[in-house]
């Protein structure tokens, strides 16, 4: 918003509530059969184009007042047009629509030619105030998503042309409001999978997808900003009516899954047009790989084993796209492998605990079973993008932060699988009676600590050394303060020994660390390391 607009934001809260009079008043005198409709719209004609008239004669001399009372003028036109269209049906639809049409456009080219900004958002205001307040009780839904597409269709244009960015958010949010109120009150029926709210749904999903891409082209290829956060607000919403419109009736997975495609078509037409690799292309990417893994959940729900087809399915799909990223040299594959791999690793650590173990002919053997070999695919993955995950197009300290997420979220896959692969354990071969599960697990994430030392000085990342001390002091915590409570055990003794050769074990690769002074790691700091040892 510009200056003007910070500074007239009272003159309009004002406006709104004065046209909101005039739409009450409209109400209470039907309620009270006062006057009769057609002397309702046509004192709602007469002081409306009176207002436009007489605000559009004093814009010269007071500027701010004049178009208030101009968008007043145009907002009272609105209203109008909603009593006599949608609130009653005494308009048929193409009268509305005819109406709507023409003083849209009217408003839109003056607003325009003028520059009478305050005059345009007045009378949007009014034009989304005046269905919400009148609230229809006959159900003249057709007329009612054709009064907003008229509306949004104009409103874009100018938006669009003149970079007013406020005109699209007011619009976009009196939308889906508006939809709200007509599916609260109206209990449509939605007893079949085409059905009129369903439809009515797809079409502001549609038309906002088209339009955000249109403004962006047109704004300079930028796909971010305001346009940006309004596509990802509009696609939840849409995937949240889908799911309560849809329910019972077929899985929601199928749209979800025709806006994931979508949303990856996107995201490479974004990327071509812009030849670049942004948060667009990103959010787009890793939007649309949600949206399909959340539809892929979804078939074949009944199997107990589904989550983990779903993990190797996208694992794979995974592993193609970076295969494919590193053939093509695109950087905007590579980050969609990426993604995608960050979304399974979420999508595991949720499912994970209540997954079948997945034993090999019948018998479970720790770490060697399909949910642990789950787990070590995704380590794995992760600490190769940690060594060479790297992108051509941005800065070194990035591609060396972005390594050092890869690869603490895989040690963080790494003590899952200990902690996993330990409770089944136990709990398979009945060792509670030998071992004690608490302790075996500060062994394992004693083990884990270790791990992390090893591999700072491995790859020479100092944060490696920080990150397995809070683990270390974690498990000396949990082990003297809550595992060693109780009766005494030779088993605990045996802890507290592993313990110390653990603890021994760090100390060395730490003080063999400390002893050579550590580069940051770079991809090209990788691969001298390599040139070096052959």
């Amino acid at each position: 918003m510009n200056d003007l607009l910070r500074k007239s934001w009272i003159h309009l809260l004002g406006a709104l509530f004065i046209v909101s009079s005039f739409l009450y008043l409209f109400k209470y005198t039907w309620s009270q059969g006062w006057i009769t409709d057609p002397v309702k719209i046509g004192l709602g004609l007469a002081i409306g184009i009176g207002c436009v008239l007489a605000g559009l004669k004093s814009v010269q001399k007071f500027p701010v007042t004049g178009e208030i009372v101009a968008g007043m003028g145009a907002a009272l036109l609105y209203t109008t047009f909603s009593f006599s269209g949608i609130y009653f049906a005494l308009w048929d639809s193409m009268t509305v629509f005819i109406c709507m049409l023409t003083l849209t456009i009217g408003l839109g080219v003056l607003a325009y030619k003028a520059q009478l900004r305050l005059l345009m958002n007045v009378g949007l205001l009014g034009a989304l105030a005046s269905p919400m307040i009148l609230r229809p009780e006959t159900d003249q839904v057709f007329t009612l998503f054709l009064y907003l597409l008229v509306l949004n269709g104009v409103i874009f244009v100018l938006s669009i042309r003149q970079s007013w960015t406020e005109l699209r958010l007011v619009s976009f949010i009196g939308t889906w409001a508006l939809y709200a109120i007509y599916y609260i009150q109206f209990d449509p029926d939605v007893s079949s999978f085409w059905s009129l709210p369903f439809r009515y749904a797809l079409a502001a999903y549609i038309f906002y997808v088209l339009a955000f891409l249109i403004s962006s082209w047109k704004n300079n290829l930028r796909f971010d900003g305001l346009n940006l956060y309004l596509g990802v607000l509009n696609a939840i919403l849409f995937g949240l009516w889908s799911m309560v419109i849809l329910n019972g009736i077929v899985p929601y997975a199928y749209p979800l899954l025709i806006m994931g495609l979508g949303y990856i078509i996107m995201a490479f037409l974004v990327s071509r047009l812009t030849s670049s690799f942004n948060v667009a292309v990103l959010t787009k990417l890793f939007g649309g790989g949600l949206l399909l893994l959340i539809a892929s959940t979804q078939f074949g729900k009944e199997l107990t084993v589904k989550p983990l087809i779903n993990v190797y399915f996208w694992l794979i799909i995974a592993s193609l796209i970076y295969i494919a990223g590193i053939w093509k040299k695109l950087d905007w594959l590579k980050a969609a492998s990426i993604g995608v791999w960050f979304v399974i690793v979420f999508y595991w650590f949720v499912v994970t605990w209540d997954t079948p173990w997945g034993e090999w002919f019948g018998v479970y053997i720790p770490f060697f079973n399909w949910a642990a070999l789950a787990w070590e695919l995704l380590a794995a993955m992760g600490f190769y993008f940690s060594v060479r995950g790297s992108f051509r197009a941005m800065r070194q300290e990035d591609n060396r932060l972005l390594s050092v997420v890869y690869s603490i979220t895989s040690h963080l896959i790494v003590g899952g699988l200990l902690t996993v692969q330990v409770e089944n354990m136990v709990a398979e071969y009945k060792l509670d009676h030998i071992l004690d599960l608490q302790l075996t697990l500060s062994i394992s994430w004693g083990i884990y600590a270790l791990l992390l030392f090893v591999w700072g000085a491995y790859s020479r990342q100092s944060v490696f050394r920080v990150f397995g001390s809070l683990v270390l002091l974690c498990v000396a915590a949990k082990t003297l303060v809550f595992d060693l409570a109780g009766s005494e055990t030779i088993y605990k003794v045996i802890v507290l020994f592993i313990l110390g050769i653990i603890t021994f074990c760090i100390a060395y690769v730490n003080g063999k660390w400390q002893g050579v002074s550590p580069k940051p790691w770079t991809p090209e700091a990788e691969q001298e390391q390599q040139e070096t040892q052959r």
